[in-house]
């Protein structure tokens, strides 16, 4: 019986809770949050065995062996790195931690003590994704990718929303390094970070206030990114994050030299592109025909699933879930590379690092001063 804790029992604790409960051969023995209130009433609403304002005495009194951080991500690394000391397996919520040398310091760390860590990249571990990552494990790309483009948006457009989301100046949100984006973006990046070529990548990166958030006096607060990837050889890549963008598009697209994928994330659908190319009309014809029977095939797929009950919400976090935890119980590779997590945590920084370099160089041109 595997024994799990929880620190952060916010509303993402919910869902962490719910699908632990899924998930045969373990027990939640602990919450814990430094609002009594907030463990108190997590503990009254789910089968846990007790509840803790204080980690140490989590981790003594509970001995968990293993811990879901669902806190801000201000304090990942601290929390990550306390539970790892002692000796228990960690997942954390995305993002992983604030900068890449926070992340691998906890990879380090987890290394040392042989233990095992995960981001909660979820989206990932979607019924399409599984199916597009099976799909490209058997070549279906013909080679490497050649270029990707990731789309990951969250919708700000009704007004009322936005307020009530940004209105808040102390929110915790506005204290990350990349604020808004900082909350969102690694699921997209994430994306492109796991088919990634080993070696060098450079970003180019441009980013904004929408005009919808400006009309409602929000002006430091990015909420539209645009980003070019390359690794000065063979592969590229776009990254885009909207707030206004309609319909608010999560897909992942990924070309290779022989053939191409399509997920979309909010439709749950696979689409593959072939390269063959049809001699005179038949190029106006039978793909048209193909991606219909394509699309066809997704809807009687994704029905089936759920009438087997297999299309709950959240169903990637819980496959995510079970496969860290079987990565545990078995000793084997962890669902989510070290590799990955440490690629998308430096993309991350490289995006920020643009965008406040931009930002101090708009600041100095207000001002009057020089920009060389």
């Amino acid at each position: 019986m595997l024994k799990i804790g929880i620190i952060g029992c916010g509303k993402i604790a919910d869902q962490h809770a719910e699908q632990i409960q899924r998930i045969a051969g373990c027990e939640i023995v602990g919450v814990c949050d430094r609002e009594e209130l907030m463990a108190r009433q997590m503990h009254e609403r789910f089968p846990v065995r007790r509840w803790f304002d204080d980690v140490e005495k989590l981790l003594e009194v509970g001995r968990p062996d293993i811990v879901h951080i669902t806190t801000p991500p201000q304090s990942h690394f601290a929390l990550g790195k306390l539970c790892l000391e002692a000796g228990c397996h960690v997942y954390i919520e995305k993002p992983f931690t604030l900068v890449s040398a926070e992340a691998e310091s906890l990879i380090n760390l987890s290394n040392e003590k042989k233990l095992k860590l995960t981001v909660g990249h979820n989206a990932q571990f979607s019924h399409a994704a599984i199916r597009m990552r099976d799909l490209i494990g058997h070549g279906f790309l013909g080679g490497p990718p050649v270029h990707m483009e990731s789309y990951y948006c969250y919708n700000l457009a009704d007004q009322n929303y936005a307020k009530a989301l940004l209105g808040d100046k102390q929110h915790w949100v506005r204290k990350l390094p990349g604020q808004l984006l900082h909350n969102i973006i690694s699921h997209g990046i994430s994306r492109i970070a796991e088919f990634w070529p080993q070696g060098t990548h450079d970003v180019v990166a441009h980013g904004f206030t929408s005009p919808l958030l400006r009309r409602i006096g929000e002006t430091e607060m990015v909420d539209e990114l645009r980003a070019i990837i390359s690794d000065r050889r063979r592969t590229t890549a776009y990254f885009t994050f909207s707030s206004q963008l309609n319909p608010p598009l999560r897909q992942f697209r990924i070309y290779g030299p022989e053939n191409g994928l399509i997920v979309d994330e909010t439709h749950q659908t696979l689409i593959r592109i072939s390269g063959r190319q049809y001699k005179s009309y038949l190029n106006q014809f039978l793909p048209a025909y193909d991606f219909g029977r394509q699309y066809f095939g997704n809807l009687v797929g994704n029905m089936g699933k759920f009438m087997r009950s297999q299309f709950h919400n959240d169903s990637g976090m819980k496959y995510l879930i079970a496969e860290f935890y079987r990565s545990i119980r078995e000793n084997s590779n962890v669902p989510i590379s070290y590799r990955e997590i440490l690629l998308t945590a430096r993309l991350m920084d490289d995006i920020f690092d643009q965008l406040r370099s931009h930002k101090n160089c708009e600041n100095e041109n207000v001002d009057g001063s020089e920009i060389v």
